[in-house]
């Protein structure tokens, strides 16, 4: 392990640490600020593997988030609650209860396995026809939502889910996705992943297969967006089909492009960045005065400063903020690579 990745995790342990004693001391509105940025950039994080290091751009990713809500949502409802909310559930799911944390990881792993199932013929396909194809996917997954009465409520709001996201969870989940996605990014795996956003012929001369490559990427960030899913759903307690869709994707596309796709830091930033960007824009939508100036209402103006700032991003700088850089710190190299520049003339 790198003295990055080393400093890197001591500090996610010292904000996790801090988290327990924030939410306690911060205002509601500060944590529940916090805690979805702390989910949203999860999710961004988790578009990263697909988008970022293979080249394969999808616009579905919403579709394995609104997976993992509801997977974690049906789990973990009470016997008692799926009785009276869903009677028409098969018997052997409405038997069927679990905590927190044992729904969420279930949830990721649906989620994943819905991944391997549509990703092995649309990650045959390259460029815009499968950024179109995997939002068509999104559509799918939205329309069987709508459609599946018996498991979803429908179109109606899916309620009753257990309130158990916290701040810690939020970036204790994010943390370890972060340590994972970057400790897999930094691996052989990770250098194949690039390499075949690079130069696909040059990757199979030199023996990489290109398919199970991206499939390997897309299904580790459809694992992570299942986690994101759960815990979306255990924050809010109750969502619909509309929450997972264009306008979330949008978001979090436009979270990872401004940050810079091919980087985890990136993701985190563009988080931020959007996050904050749009809660100052939100409160100026009311109006506020300030002294004899006052600024009326203006309604709209976070969608449409969020659009601006997207399109500068892709004009002034297409590879996003970070680009395909992760932050790092000073002297921070790896045993190896000291090792070796110690051994140089």
């Amino acid at each position: 392990m790198s003295r990055t990745q080393t400093i890197w995790i001591g500090i996610g342990v010292v904000l996790l640490a801090l988290s327990f004693f924030a939410q306690n001391l911060l205002p509601d509105y500060a944590v529940r600020v916090l805690t979805i940025t702390c989910i949203n950039a999860l999710l961004v994080a988790s578009m990263a593997p697909a988008n970022g290091m293979t080249g394969v751009f999808s616009l579905g990713h919403v579709g394995f988030v609104a997976v993992g809500a509801y997977a974690a949502g049906i789990l973990s409802l009470p016997v008692a609650t799926k009785g009276s909310m869903l009677p028409d559930l098969p018997g052997w799911l409405a038997g069927w209860y679990l905590s927190f944390l044992p729904s969420t990881l279930v949830a990721g792993c649906v989620t994943a396995a819905v991944a391997i199932v549509v990703g092995a013929p649309l990650l045959r396909l390259s460029g815009h026809f499968v950024s179109v194809a995997t939002l068509g996917f999104l559509v799918i997954v939205n329309e069987i939502v709508i459609n599946a009465d018996s498991l979803t409520r429908g179109a109606r709001t899916f309620t009753g889910v257990p309130l158990e996201t916290t701040l810690p969870w939020a970036l204790g989940w994010l943390v370890v996705g972060l340590i994972a996605l970057g400790r897999i990014a930094s691996s052989p795996t990770g250098r194949a992943w690039r390499a075949t956003r690079e130069d696909v012929v040059a990757a199979r001369a030199i023996g990489i297969e290109t398919q199970p490559t991206r499939l390997s990427a897309f299904v580790l960030g459809a694992f992570f967006a299942g986690i994101g899913g759960a815990l979306y759903a255990h924050y809010l307690g109750s969502f619909s089909p509309k929450s997972f869709l264009f306008a979330y994707t949008f978001t979090l596309i436009s979270m990872l492009v401004i940050g810079g796709m091919g980087s985890l830091s990136g993701a985190v930033l563009g988080t931020v960045v959007v996050t904050a960007l749009s809660e100052v824009l939100r409160n100026l939508e009311r109006g506020m005065d300030f002294g004899a100036l006052s600024i009326p209402p203006l309604y709209g103006a976070s969608q449409i400063a969020l659009g601006l700032l997207f399109i500068a991003i892709m004009i002034l700088r297409p590879e996003g903020l970070l680009g395909p850089r992760e932050i790092r710190f000073p002297n921070a190299r790896s045993p190896k690579e000291t090792t070796h520049d110690s051994a140089a003339p």
